[in-house]
């Protein structure tokens, strides 16, 4: 789940318009995170869905601004600059494409969850483990990672010292909200990773102030989140800056709902929170360094 590297790094001005094109083109399977051109309007973007629409099939390409615009199947496609024909991807059965889990890994048929590993990912509250559960939830199960909830960051450093002498050389791996320089966040996770056996601990976090802000505004019809002034409740500010409920918990919760049915695959999320999270399941199923065979001790005749 490696994070890193700008896809959409080719320069598609460089291209001669005036080149001549090969007649024929090349059959090319339709990947999730392929990254083509539209020949026609020159549109540029990685493949993110292929779908059904009025009878034809179509793929959705999202660019490097999150922008998506879908195109019919078929040829009219470049990649570096070579026409392509995109056809649908091989998949379990005949004429479909491979499934992808909500996170964009391929999926696994047939495939059980896994025994829970003694490494575990936590997260500060309810929201957080809802979001992460709905885009990676099928891939933490078949690799056996559990996500449980601290209920705040200052219940850390407590739970972070009960885990270590119990968990058996086991990692853990931890999503902290507005984690930047010189927050009340920063202070504790320094605390905590000084106090832990170093390579048992991994604490990362997304510079939000809550986890509602990962979800891509233009999920919801937003240009941008609004802002809430500070000393004011978060949730409460935002809610009514949208001209949401805010009155009562109730309302606090019919608003998650609403944002959490947005998301429906990791593309709806931001890269910030999204690099994290991979990183973390990265982390916590590393497989454990192995141990220096003993040396026999050297005796003298």
């Amino acid at each position: 789940m490696a994070v890193g590297g700008d896809r959409y790094g080719r320069d598609v001005l460089a291209r001669d318009p005036h080149r001549p094109r090969l007649v024929g083109s090349a059959k090319v399977a339709a990947e999730l995170g392929l990254v083509v051109e539209d020949a026609e309007t020159g549109w540029v973007g990685a493949i993110i869905r292929v779908e059904k629409a009025g009878g034809m099939l179509t793929v959705a390409l999202e660019d490097r601004h999150g922008r998506e615009r879908s195109f019919r199947m078929g040829p009219g496609f470049l990649i570096d600059g070579e026409p392509v024909t995109l056809v649908r991807a091989a998949g379990p059965g005949p004429g479909s494409l491979r499934r992808r889990t909500a996170s964009g890994s391929l999926a696994v048929a047939g495939a059980r969850a896994r025994v829970a590993r003694q490494s575990r990912i936590w997260v500060e509250g309810r929201h957080d483990a809802e979001l992460v559960a709905k885009v990676w939830g099928e891939d933490l199960a078949l690799e056996g990672v559990v996500v449980e909830m601290l209920d705040g960051i200052d219940n850390l450093p407590a739970r972070a010292r009960d885990f270590g002498p119990e968990a058996g050389g086991a990692r853990l791996g931890v999503l902290v909200d507005h984690l930047v320089d010189g927050s009340k966040e920063q202070r504790v996770a320094r605390a905590v990773e000084e106090e832990c056996e170093p390579g048992s601990i991994l604490i990362l976090g997304h510079p939000y102030v809550d986890i509602w802000q990962a979800v891509k505004p233009r999920r919801l019809g937003l240009a941008a989140w609004p802002r809430v002034g500070r000393g004011e409740d978060w949730k409460t500010g935002l809610l009514r800056e949208l001209g949401w409920r805010h009155r009562t918990t109730e309302d606090v919760a019919a608003a998650w709902r609403r944002i959490l049915g947005a998301v429906g695959q990791i593309a709806d999320l931001e890269p910030s929170l999204t690099g994290r999270v991979e990183e973390l399941i990265d982390f916590v199923t590393a497989p454990a360094p192995e141990t220096p065979a003993a040396t026999a001790p050297t005796t003298t005749k």
